[in-house]
């Protein structure tokens, strides 16, 4: 066999090995899917999210090295996510009801003292705290920017090749996280590992400790609240604290 049919050869084995890396996880993408929608509001257009998944899919499918001895879910994970909230932060402008309550979350949080929880955010903004959790969710998916840093699953720290500096950062970070989650209360330490960790969708963790999935969803932002105020102050120290307070008062 010449050298340019060696060639073509590799070429449809390479196609032939991507179509069927997307043909085997299109339920992934749907899978995905499931725990994000469930937390957007309501009018979200699934089908469109849908498209765009499978578009990030494709795309993994075709960077995907196997050599590199990372699983293809590990590797297409962020990039079927990012693409679904990227689609999504491009065509779902937030109501001006949710937008004013998050304007009074941001004032309340940059006021209050220590680590601060759904319930004091309710409290310093008059609204309940479903209201307040329900903001959170939305704002987190739609607007990260203003959550600050989503919460970073386990599989996140293995897509690329950190500097020593980096990895050694990241070591920290990951151990501040997994002492912050010793401390949650034990209900919510529940949900966070059967969500991040054993992969289970909302309604699925549900199931388990019988309980309804937007019961569930409202324990999730709870804890990746209070998991996400915990390290960044350990992280940022007393002083760096009061200037990120500052700030958000600033841009509010």
């Amino acid at each position: 066999m010449d050298v340019a049919a060696v060639h073509s050869y590799r070429k449809v084995v390479q196609v032939d090995q991507v179509d069927q890396l997307i043909l085997e996880h299109l339920d992934y993408v749907r899978h995905l899917l499931g725990r994000i929608v469930v937390e957007l509001p309501t009018g979200v257009d699934v089908e469109n999210l849908e498209s765009a998944g499978v578009l990030g899919l494709v795309e993994a499918a075709k960077q995907y090295d196997p050599q590199r001895g990372i699983a293809f879910t590990t590797y297409a994970f962020p990039r079927i996510r990012g693409a679904i909230l990227d689609e999504l932060r491009r065509n779902c402008p937030l109501p001006q009801q949710l937008l004013q309550r998050w304007r009074l979350i941001r004032q309340a949080t940059a006021e209050l003292e220590g680590t601060v929880s759904p319930a004091d955010l309710a409290h310093a903004t008059g609204l309940n705290e479903d209201d307040v959790l329900a903001c959170l969710q939305a704002i987190r998916l739609t607007n990260p920017d203003s959550w600050h840093d989503e919460m970073r699953t386990p599989s996140d720290s293995l897509q690329n090749s950190p500097s020593p500096c980096s990895a050694l950062e990241q070591e920290e970070e990951q151990r501040l996280l997994a002492d912050a989650i010793e401390q949650l209360p034990l209900k919510q330490r529940t949900v966070v590992t059967l969500y991040y960790l054993e992969d289970l969708r909302l309604k699925e963790i549900g199931e388990v400790l019988g309980l309804s999935e937007s019961r569930i969803s409202r324990i999730l932002t709870a804890a990746e609240l209070r998991l996400k105020e915990t390290v960044r102050r350990r992280i940022t120290g007393p002083a760096v604290n009061v200037a990120y307070r500052s700030g958000v008062a600033q841009r509010s």
